[in-house]
């Protein structure tokens, strides 16, 4: 099995593993992009194929908390377009964790921090030409739906960011950012968009658990790993909540900016 157990850390790996925890949780409620920062740090402490097992639990626990704190504001059109193609996804990255060994799933992980870097950077610059930033629901046309989703180029898009966040999710739990960039780019605001990501992550990540399970990178010796950190996830979503309104998100995606681009740039290194 390529799992570990709490009893291969030491104390300074558990506590960087114990932080990355509780970036999650305050991610799912608050900002978008701190997942990076704790991808790369799990990704650094366990081995690399060992990292994305071990992480997806503590997700899910980060989705729950977000699920019950925006419940009321998902849009499940969206959702629905979505899923088929984030299925493909998954798929294409498990076929293909089945093929890569552990240096060349380390490469692919830092490969894929950068390129969420550079996709985080583009849609922050995006975000500021969607107008409408109010709380709420995103912006809708007659029919319901939000703006840029119905068309027929709506339509492909929802598909080309579904295989991409499916691939990325399952390969590195690495899919927050397509997502962002997808839904902020189809006119969601504040509230829609957590709502919409939190069922969306939640229903995906829950899905990835018999794949990875599969996979051998999820078994109880992991799943005891798993409970001592999602201890952290719970304050790290309370902190979040309360910030949600408060942070200043544009010098706080800079530094996950900066730390993914850091922990990517590790992770390529021999």
């Amino acid at each position: 099995m390529d799992t570990m157990t709490l009893w291969h850390l030491t104390g300074w790996e558990f506590a960087a593993l114990a932080f990355a925890a509780f970036l999650v949780g305050f991610s799912k409620t608050a900002v978008s992009g701190a997942n990076t920062v704790s991808l790369a740090i799990f990704a650094a402490v366990l081995p690399a194929r060992a990292s994305t097992g071990i992480l997806l639990p503590v997700l899910i626990a980060g989705d729950i908390l977000a699920v019950l704190t925006y419940r009321r504001h998902a849009h499940w059109p969206t959702l629905w377009r979505l899923f088929p193609a984030v299925g493909v996804g998954v798929v294409a990255g498990t076929v293909f964790l089945v093929w890569a060994n552990d240096a060349v799933v380390r490469t692919s992980i830092g490969a894929i921090l950068l390129l969420m870097a550079g996709v985080t950077v583009w849609r922050r610059r995006q975000a500021d030409a969607v107008t409408g930033r109010r709380e709420g629901r995103p912006a809708e046309r007659r029919n319901g739906q939000p703006d840029g989703i119905t068309s027929r180029r709506g339509r492909v898009k929802a598909r080309s960011y579904g295989v991409l966040g499916g691939f990325t999710t399952m390969v590195a739990n690495a899919g927050g950012p397509v997502m962002s960039m997808y839904l902020l780019s189809a006119g969601f605001k504040k509230l829609g968009f957590l709502g919409t990501s939190a069922f969306f992550f939640l229903i995906v990540n829950v899905s990835k658990l018999p794949f990875s399970a599969g996979l051998g990178l999820i078994d109880g010796r992991s799943l005891l790993l798993d409970a001592a950190l999602v201890v952290f996830v719970v304050p790290g979503a309370f902190i979040g909540k309360w910030a949600v309104d408060r942070i200043n998100q544009r010098l706080f995606e800079r530094l996950v900016i900066a730390a993914t681009v850091i922990g990517g740039l590790q992770l390529l290194l021999p």
